[in-house]
């Protein structure tokens, strides 16, 4: 039995879902399930910057196409590749930190090491020892789990997702994760699209003011937390009827912490991610200082408004800005007139206007203002 984290409904996509059978799959060569699987994620449509619903549909898709038992759907700060909100299927809450613990710490097929496809099965990846991955072997094993199914969401601009499905009875085939990279590249544009949507003029939502934090062990279990913190946990994974929120964004900035320490990867324990009326907020994780070990120590996971400049940085990601687009932004955020961005960027200033002209076609907008209001929210 398995509890839905982060929902919009509180059924998992194998119960929502109507159409083909599970073996379905097995019935239809690779390329046709590939072709097939592609223009039914094609034709899912998405509406403004609610990424839960676009997910749930996408699981309810693949899930026609390519069956699954449980599954883990995390959005990415583009740039750190932490994960965030979290749409997914876990055994029980309580061991909802040792999971993610486990996924950060587990370098087989982890989401920033996968293929240049993008994809790959743990049955392919070991090829038939899936014992050499640490989570399946200190926790999906124990589940019954046979087989995951890894997917990471980036294109040039950023990392914008990453998706396991696992699977109890069978593994995946070749046609499976076949049909799973050709769904890629439509389910990273729009990942990326919907994530654009979430910056509008908006100020701080009411009701969470001020900066959070969480005070974990060096196992992920909640020791303190301050009272803001509730509201802005609430609104990174709405919490289902009767319970109180999950922290788990907390979990997995703390979670890279420890693969950061363990080499395991390098980028930092940090993630950017949109609430909802264009509000931004930034989740990052330290340890406490002191004498003990530093495995040993807590680690503080704050919570805050994201900052006018971080913010751009995402805004820029998600808006598909060239490198020198992106410059262009920096400088007009600073004040910057027309001769002068020239003389910094050693260009003309036709080309600057050209530029100009398509970041406000890529951000739609029509002006500076409007474009520096629209990606510093104010």
């Amino acid at each position: 039995m398995f509890l839905t984290l982060g929902g919009d409904d509180g059924q998992p996509p194998s119960q929502r879902s109507g159409g083909c059978p599970p073996a379905y799959a097995h019935c239809v060569t690779g390329r046709t399930l590939a072709a097939r699987l592609t223009a039914a994620v094609e034709h899912i449509a998405v509406t403004g910057a609610d990424d839960r619903a676009y997910r749930s549909q996408v699981l309810d898709v693949i899930q026609r196409f390519v069956p699954f038992d449980a599954y883990a759907f995390l959005l990415t700060d583009p740039v750190t590749t932490v994960g965030c909100s979290p749409l997914a299927e876990v055994p029980s809450l309580a061991t909802l930190p040792h999971l993610i613990r486990l996924k950060y710490l587990t370098s087989v097929n982890r989401w920033t090491e996968l293929p240049t496809s993008g994809c790959a099965s743990l049955q392919q990846a070991t090829r038939g020892r899936p014992e050499q991955s640490l989570l399946w072997r200190e926790h999906l094993a124990d589940l019954g789990i046979l087989d995951v199914a890894s997917v990471v969401f980036t294109d040039r601009f950023g990392c914008w997702g990453f998706l396991d499905l696992w699977r109890r009875g069978s593994s995946f085939t070749n046609g499976e994760v076949d049909a799973l990279v050709g769904a890629r590249p439509t389910i990273t544009s729009r990942l990326r699209e919907v994530q654009a949507a979430g910056f509008t003029v908006a100020g701080v939502v009411a009701g969470r003011r001020g900066p959070g934090a969480l005070v974990l062990s060096p196992a992920l279990t909640v020791r303190a937390q301050t009272p803001q913190t509730q509201d802005w946990l609430a609104a990174l994974v709405p919490p289902q009827s009767g319970r109180g929120p999950v922290p788990a964004a907390a979990y997995n900035v703390a979670a890279q912490l420890l693969a950061t320490e363990a080499g395991v990867d390098s980028h930092p324990a940090q993630a950017r991610v949109h609430l909802g009326g264009g509000t931004w907020l930034t989740v990052r994780a330290d340890r406490v200082a002191g004498n003990q070990p530093v495995e040993d120590r807590d680690i503080v996971v704050t919570m805050e408004a994201t900052s006018t400049t971080e913010r751009r940085d995402v805004f820029s990601c998600s808006h598909a800005l060239t490198g020198r687009e992106a410059v262009l932004l920096r400088h007009l955020a600073d004040g910057v007139d027309t001769r002068t961005v020239a003389r910094l960027m050693t260009i003309s200033e036709h080309t600057v206007q050209d530029h100009l002209k398509s970041v406000f076609s890529k951000t739609f907008t029509s002006s500076r203002r409007e474009l520096l209001a629209k990606s510093a929210g104010q």
